[in-house]
């Protein structure tokens, strides 16, 4: 199975993707920290009946995608971030014992 196939994803952690220019193109949209629009283009034309149904598919399949999106920050960035919150909540319970 893969993230926009029939199929079912086992290992939420892990999203397969299919070998197609076009997912590969979008696989840090569809798998990623992304905000994604997906725009399925229709032809008019009855002879292109089967196409359109096939876009509509992997459109409707796109967008049953779900991701928790989360901030991407250097590590170090972080650790530092964490030690000056908890200076600064240290700093406060000394304030108040000493009040």
């Amino acid at each position: 199975p893969n993230a926009v196939g029939k199929g079912t994803v086992q290992n939420l952690n892990y999203v397969p993707y299919r070998e197609s220019k076009l997912t590969t193109i979008l696989k840090q949209s569809l798998g990623g920290n992304s905000f994604t629009l997906m725009i399925a283009c229709l032809a008019p034309i009855d002879c292109y009946t089967e196409e359109n149904i096939s876009t509509l598919n992997y459109a409707a399949r796109a967008a049953r995608i779900s991701n928790a999106p989360s901030i991407n920050m250097d590590p170090k960035l972080k650790e530092i971030m964490e030690q000056r919150r908890t200076i600064e909540r240290l700093k406060q319970e000394l304030k108040r014992a000493n009040d």
